[in-house]
């Protein structure tokens, strides 16, 4: 496997992540801007461009992996690179508004996120998705708690994330997404004259 390539600058990120089962590129800008999203997976390219709307930021997320086998390693990867691009563009969280919370509906679904850039890998999933259908096109939901898991790890950041309720499936998981995406940008967002949102004076 080869090192995360990885490209440092002022709120953003980028990460090139090369294995035998995926090959990953992540670039992302703590801005409003396009979403260019290619990973070979209908549904999963539609949740990351909620992830680029919802969460202000422009995000370019190019994926090929084994998806004959699975496509476990690509969703998991590109949650890798994900995290990574975004501990890159929080930097030291200094000026930063450190938490965010959302609460978005989405039909008859509603689901909470909360986000703390802590420093600290953290994910608490309460999800009990409705029964029966598994799959949303090529996209086994399941996914959806790794996908985060990968996120926060490589982050670095705290996110609690609870479906209050729903019934269709697909709402479910969409709004999971842009809750998770909502707390971001919330927590993303500059705080005028604010330093470093800690009394230990890092994170």
């Amino acid at each position: 496997m080869k090192p995360a390539v990885k490209v440092r600058g002022a709120r953003q990120g980028r990460v090139a992540r090369r294995t035998k089962e995926t090959d990953i590129e992540v670039a992302l800008r703590l801005e409003p801007g396009e979403a260019r999203i290619a990973t070979g997976l209908p549904f999963f390219d539609h949740m990351l461009e909620q992830i680029s709307r919802h969460g202000g930021m422009a995000l370019t997320v190019r994926a090929k992996g084994d998806l004959e086998v699975d496509a476990h390693h690509t969703v998991e990867d590109v949650g890798i690179g994900l995290g990574e691009a975004l501990k890159q563009a929080v930097a030291d969280k200094t000026g930063l508004a450190r938490y965010g919370h959302a609460v978005v509906p989405l039909d008859e679904a509603l689901v909470e996120a909360v986000v703390d850039l802590s420093g600290r890998p953290h994910l608490t999933f309460n999800a009990k998705l409705p029964s029966g259908k598994k799959f949303i096109g090529a996209y086994d939901v399941d996914l959806t708690q790794d996908f985060l898991q990968a996120v926060v790890n490589h982050a670095r950041i705290c996110l609690h994330v609870n479906v209050r309720y729903g019934r269709n499936l697909h709402h479910v998981v969409e709004a999971i997404f842009k809750a998770t995406a909502r707390a971001l940008r919330a927590a993303t967002s500059r705080e005028a004259g604010a330093g470093v949102p800690s009394t230990k004076g890092t994170l």
